[in-house]
């Protein structure tokens, strides 16, 4: 079974400052038809003006992930964190017992748009832990490329969740399998470019939710494509 949520059906909101899609609740922005997919708790798309952004807040008991497609998101939290995160980061932190963190635009001229993901956590109270890593085009270039699981193979993040996140970019015209196994279940985000899906065209921002299904062929544009994939229980 698959269903498709397209990027203009996501909640929106422009703040001068930030520009932001919702794809499941989140804030002001509530739809009981989409308080999430399993574990997958929060989808954010969101564009930041330069010297602009989120001052310090906390979270508690979520594993945020920060995906960056332009631009730089400086981070600092309270774990003594402090980094910029560029295209080709993926940034981890487990909230747990909780953190308190600022996200800013790195650059005064440019501005910096970004994923943000929330997953639930399998447990609450853990303590605290943050990390990031980088995964270059070239490592993500015509495949998935695992940045999150479980155990952390592969060289891939360790979240507390049984969920397998990848990253992928395909040039024009090139194929990918997304294989998916019994029980599990995959929303897909394209995060730019085009890509065909049993003859049907996802365009950035839109998501697609798949269960029962056992593979899906994905073909990207004329453009290309990068894509999000998140393997659920």
């Amino acid at each position: 079974m698959i269903s498709i949520l397209r990027a203009g059906e996501r909640g929106h909101f422009d703040h001068g400052w930030l520009d932001t899609h919702h794809t499941f609740s989140f804030g002001d922005y509530h739809d009981p038809r989409r308080m999430g997919f399993r574990s997958l708790r929060v989808i954010n798309e969101d564009r930041v003006r330069p010297g602009e952004g989120f001052g310090t807040h906390g979270h508690r008991d979520m594993e945020i992930l920060t995906y960056v497609l332009e631009g730089g998101l400086a981070h600092k939290d309270s774990m003594g964190n402090g980094s910029i995160i560029v295209p080709g980061d993926v940034q981890y932190m487990s909230a747990g017992t909780g953190v308190r963190h600022s996200e800013f635009n790195a650059s005064k001229t440019e501005p910096v748009h970004f994923y943000q993901i929330w997953i639930l956590p399998s447990e609450d109270g853990a303590a605290p832990r943050y990390a990031q890593k980088r995964f270059d085009r070239e490592a993500k270039d015509g495949k998935l490329t695992l940045v999150a699981s479980p155990s952390g193979e592969d060289g891939s993040l360790a979240i507390r969740q049984d969920a397998r996140v990848y990253s992928a970019a395909a040039r024009p015209g090139e194929a990918l399998t997304l294989p998916l196994a019994p029980g599990r279940h995959l929303w897909l985000q394209t995060v730019a470019g085009r890509l065909r899906v049993d003859g049907t065209d996802l365009l950035p921002g839109d998501g697609l939710a798949a269960s029962n299904e056992t593979e899906l062929r994905l073909t990207a544009g004329d453009q290309g494509a990068e894509l999000l994939a998140f393997d659920l229980a």
